[in-house]
Order: structure tokens, then C-alpha cells, then sequence
């Protein structure tokens, strides 16, 4: 005879014991309804809300290591409701792990109800050697930083783009999942771009180097008139808020940028990128290292390296580079709306029409009449 849940046999005779004063049956009750869950061959839809009803109400009353041996049995097993798991998961310590570890996939509710008494379960999960592109990109839109850092961690799974994005995203203020998906040697450099300043100088060059190799198919506009001029006078006269604010209007970037440096020399290294982005001449940039800041100024290494940095990177990337970093456009401001128009572009019929009617408006070419015999 097949077996089935319908099947199961009748516990009401343990039930109406478990009311019993002084006698718990209830352990014995969930251990036995779980057996009967996993090994039957037939589950209907009636028989799965029973059992789910059963194990959601007696998962927080049993003991731990009744729990811990449900969870065991239930954790990795396909079939098993998600609020069963997520009950399970509930109880945290050994039996969240045990869940969390061994579940076909971490739905955002199983992994809500980990998180319910604020343990860092990164661990657990980075351990995972399979995660579903579903589970990950729930994973992903949690926001939390342990799962990021999971995420991050974790080399036995491949990081769809959408995924990726937001790691990248949110590692820019997250120096230690930064540095774990930098080490990641299946990530191209070009996406690692926004991670620049977290990067070692070898995965920089890297990213320059794939960054030089699209920036200039797109336009880079001039930079304001006498910029160069504007900062040196204010790198002169020891500026500090003066320069950043005219760099940042410049770039057309809030005079805040720079906090999102990790420490001060990324944000030398980030200013850099923005005198470059900014249409400076190296002398001018040269100045700028010698006299704005004195602590920079001491150190002939460094300078001699934000020079280096300054001419080894052109103007295009150094603008790309600078709107990945800041997640922002940069140089956006483009004049007024008279000062392109694209004739072939689709919002152009006005001007190809306005072009008919002073076409028509001319007065006619005079026509040399044909003779004829």
C-alpha cells in the first residue's frame, strides 16, 4: 500500500495525552508527523497544510534538541513548507544554522526569520556551495551588510550581473566586501570601476586600464574657462573649502564628493582624478600637489605618485572613472539647448521642417527657358 500522509495513522489517542498535566507528548507528536512527512511517497495539498498547521504550532513549544533533529530531517528536504522552515529558522542557534545551511533555497521569509534576533548568519550562508540565481538575488536585495559580505565571500557560487551591480554598489561605503569581491578573479575589471579607490595598485591599473578602453567613444566637454587658473589661486592661498567647492562646481559634482574616499590618501587620489576630469594641465596639478595640502607637499614619494597618477590617466577616463567611484554623471552640464541638435535625431523634425519652410521661402532661381525649333 503506498504511503502517503493521508495515510498516517490516527494520533488523537496522543493528542488528548499530551493535555495531560505533568505529560509532554508534543515532542514525540512533531518527531513522529516529521518522519511521516519526509518518507511519504504521496503528498496532496491537503495533507501538506495539515502537517504545515501541525509543525508551525508545535516547532516554538519542543525542546531544542526535539527541534535540532526536526530541523535535520526538514532543513535540506525539497518538500518542506516554507513556513515550516522559516519557524524552524525562528528559533535560532543550532537549529537556524542547521536550516539555513542545508535549505533548497533561502526565500526572503526563511531568511527574515534567521535574522529575527540579530545574529550574523554570513557565515552560514557563505558556506553554501550552491545558491539558486533566485535565492541570490533575493539575498542581494536585503541591504544587509553580513549578507553582502556572505555574498561576497563566497567562491563557490557565480554572481549574476544584477547581483553584482548591487554588491558593487553598496561596497562603495563597505571597505571589507569591497575588498572581498576585488579578490574575486572571475570579475572583470571594467565592472570593479565604482571599487577603484578600495583597489590595490595592480587591480587600479586594471581598471584603468579597461576604462581607457570605452572612455573615449563618448564626447568629454570642455571644462569651465580658466579653471586652472581659479584653483591654483585658491591651492596658493591654502584654500582648502575654497578648492574643493570650485572643483566640485566644476564637475558639476556636490562639494561633498571626496567623503566617499575610505581614507585620506584615496581621497588625494580621488581629487586627482577630478583636476584630470577637470581639463588641468599637469604643471598646474603639479602645483596644486605642492601647495594645498603641506602634509602632501613633505612627501616628494607622494607627490611624485599623484603626478604619476595624474599623467598616466586621460581626461575621458579620468571623467568615467570619477562618475563610477561617485555613482553620478560628471562634466553634465552641457550649455545651452541651441548649442547641439541633432539633425538626423528623431526630435529633429522640427528643425528639418523649420529648414523646408525657409527652403520655400527663397525666391526661385531663374530658369533658362529651352529653345525649340
Amino acid at each position: 500500500m503506498t504511503s502517503s500522509v493521508d495515510a498516517a495513522p490516527d494520533l488523537s489517542g496522543l493528542i488528548e495525552l499530551s493535555r495531560v498535566e505533568h505529560l509532554d507528548l508534543k515532542p514525540v507528536i512533531l518527531r513522529v508527523q516529521t518522519d511521516l512527512f519526509v518518507r511519504a511517497e504521496i503528498r496532496d495539498r491537503a495533507g501538506r497544510e495539515s502537517f504545515e498547521a501541525l509543525a508551525c504550532g508545535l516547532i516554538p513549544t519542543v525542546d531544542d534538541e526535539t527541534a535540532l533533529i526536526v530541523a535535520e530531517k526538514l532543513g535540506a528536504f525539497p518538500g518542506t513548507p516554507d513556513s515550516v522552515l522559516a519557524a524552524l529558522a525562528a528559533r535560532g542557534g543550532a537549529v537556524r544554522d542547521t536550516v539555513v545551511a542545508g535549505a533548497a533555497h533561502l526565500s526572503p521569509r526563511l531568511v527574515a526569520s534567521a535574522l529575527s534576533d540579530g545574529a550574523d548568519i554570513a557565515a552560514v550562508i557563505a558556506a553554501r556551495p550552491g545558491l539558486d540565481r533566485t535565492a541570490l538575488d533575493d539575498l542581494s536585495r536585503s541591504g544587509r551588510p553580513e549578507i553582502d559580505r556572505a555574498l561576497a565571500a563566497n567562491l563557490h557560487i557565480a554572481l549574476p550581473g544584477g547581483v553584482l551591480a548591487r554588491l558593487v554598489g553598496r561596497a562603495r561605503s563597505l571597505p571589507e566586501v569591497a575588498r572581498l569581491l576585488l579578490a574575486r578573479p572571475e570579475i572583470s575589471a571594467a565592472d570593479l570601476a565604482p571599487l577603484y579607490l578600495h583597489a590595490d595598485p595592480i587591480r587600479r591599473e586594471a581598471i584603468r586600464e579597461a576604462v581607457e578602453a570605452t572612455a573615449a567613444l563618448r564626447p568629454c566637454p570642455p571644462g569651465p574657462r580658466d579653471i586652472g587658473a581659479v584653483l591654483t589661486g585658491l591651492s596658493a592661498a591654502r584654500d582648502v573649502g575654497g578648492f574643493i567647492a570650485a572643483l566640485a562646481d566644476a564637475l558639476g559634482l556636490p562639494r561633498g564628493f571626496l567623503g566617499i574616499a575610505p581614507d585620506a590618501g584615496a581621497r588625494y587620489d580621488l581629487l586627482t582624478l577630478g583636476l584630470r576630469a577637470a581639463d588641468l594641465r599637469h604643471e598646474e596639478a603639479a602645483y596644486v600637489f605642492l601647495t594645498l595640502d603641506e602634509g602632501v607637499a613633505r612627501s616628494a614619494e607622494r607627490v611624485f605618485a599623484l603626478v604619476r597618477l595624474f599623467r598616466t590617466v586621460s581626461r575621458p577616463a579620468a571623467r568615467d572613472l570619477v562618475s563610477a567611484i561617485l555613482d553620478r554623471p560628471v562634466l553634465a552640464r552641457t550649455g545651452t539647448a541651441e548649442a547641439h541638435q541633432p539633425h538626423h535625431a528623431p526630435e529633429a523634425a522640427k528643425l528639418r521642417n523649420a529648414g523646408a519652410e525657409r527652403a520655400g521661402a527663397r525666391p526661385a532661381l531663374p530658369v533658362r527657358l529651352r529653345k525649340t525649333s
